[in-house]
């Protein structure tokens, strides 16, 4: 009989379905939080080259600090919506992981378990020359003059345009291995997260949920044209018929 019930748990494990979900800017849109493609290359009124690349930060790190503590002091007003939510709860049934380009905890706070951020982590911050510890401050603010136990400069713990993306090798695994590869509030257009769609196997199901058109070139992607609320409704619904 306890052979049983093992064989029956061995079963249930086996047959949970993984999937991976690639999830982008637009997800957190929904929860008031605004991304630089909405408005004209400008990340609330900063150009995107000044606040969001290693050169603005070696240009100007005042202007880079002060970016990302308005950034966390927004994060703090804002909660998690219900295509969160969603994703959340996938875990119910599924073995799940989420790949997020965003650098909000919004997966987080929704209840997500396993999170990879591509881009880094807007509540933490690390040295400038990344060789010490990643601390977490909330939502608090940094200064410069901030240092760590060394004397060298703190800085948001965020990969910025012209830096490797450090985890970017375990998101492609995790992708390799995905039954299911869902896509949503990404264009596609920031590399290397991009091409993490082409590292799903050939038989894995690949949904996309944006409203608008997106360039992938491949034949077997179910394109849900929805905002991510809505779209992780249907894809819910079409995952469970």
């Amino acid at each position: 009989e306890i052979l049983n019930i093992f064989v029956m748990l061995k079963c249930e494990i086996v047959m949970k379905r993984k999937i991976v979900i690639l999830s982008g800017a637009g997800i957190s849109a929904e929860s008031g939080i605004k991304t630089f493609r909405d408005s004209n290359g400008l990340w609330e009124e900063y150009r995107v080259e000044d606040v969001a690349s290693i050169d603005g930060w070696y240009r100007n790190p005042e202007i880079v600090q002060e970016f990302y503590n308005q950034r966390r002091v927004q994060l703090s007003t804002v909660e998690p919506n219900r295509a969160h939510k969603l994703i959340a709860q996938l875990e119910r049934e599924n073995d799940v992981v989420v790949i997020t380009q965003n650098v909000d905890n919004l997966h987080e706070r929704a209840g997500s378990s396993r999170i990879i951020h591509l881009h880094g982590e807007l509540t933490k911050i690390t040295p400038e020359d990344k060789n010490g510890d990643v601390y977490d401050i909330g939502y608090q603010q940094i200064k410069m003059g901030d240092c760590d136990s060394r004397g060298v400069q703190l800085r948001p713990y965020i990969v910025w345009f012209g830096e490797d993306v450090p985890e970017i090798n375990r998101a492609a695994e995790e992708v390799a291995t995905a039954d299911i590869l869902l896509i949503i509030g990404t264009s596609l257009n920031v590399y290397p997260a991009a091409g993490l769609i082409y590292y799903a196997k050939k038989d894995a199901q690949i949904y996309l949920i944006d409203p608008n058109d997106v360039n992938v070139r491949l034949a077997n992607v179910v394109h849900i044209k929805e905002n991510a609320t809505s779209g992780m409704e249907k894809f819910i619904e079409q995952v469970s018929a």
